[in-house]
């Protein structure tokens, strides 16, 4: 095993790790408890991962072989322009990994290999509140002038 980062596409032994990392994500935007996502969730986004049919894709950062992030993106049209986007949906380190450029590796391995399939842009939302991570996004991307909206249905 190597103390150094490394990026790499998720495997199916990875499971009992990511779902620790998973767990952790949701549990920062609110969604545990009472709030938790319904495990049939956890399980079809755990199995798209591995369908070559899906868009979805996922990635995580081990150093001496244990899992510190994970990254899922997806690539999908645009009305905008021909070739796809990607849209960088989740992303996340362990506390105890904050601030030691697991962050910044795992969205670097976004932009390459999304650039590796022609794909030109990458981009991601996150909460207001978000604002030790978004230190990091302001120096890896631009942020533009939009505001999202959702609704339940």
């Amino acid at each position: 095993m190597s103390d150094q980062l490394v990026i790499r596409c998720v495997s199916k032994d990875d499971f009992p790790e990511w779902l620790t990392l998973w767990e952790g994500y949701n549990k920062f935007y609110g969604r545990h408890g009472e709030t938790a996502l319904d495990p049939e969730i956890t399980r079809s986004t755990w199995a798209r991962f591995f369908d070559e049919h899906e868009p979805m894709q996922a990635m995580v950062a081990e150093r001496s072989g244990k899992l510190l992030g994970l990254v899922h993106f997806i690539y999908h049209r645009s009305t905008i322009q021909i070739k796809p986007v990607c849209y960088l949906q989740d992303l996340f380190t362990v506390d105890h990994a904050r601030g030691m450029g697991v962050g910044r590796a795992l969205i670097n391995a976004v932009y390459n290999t999304a650039k590796a399939v022609g794909i030109q842009r990458v981009y991601w939302q996150t909460q207001e509140t978000n604002t030790i991570a978004m230190q990091l996004y302001d120096q890896m991307a631009q942020k533009i002038p939009f505001v999202v909206y959702h609704k339940k249905l």
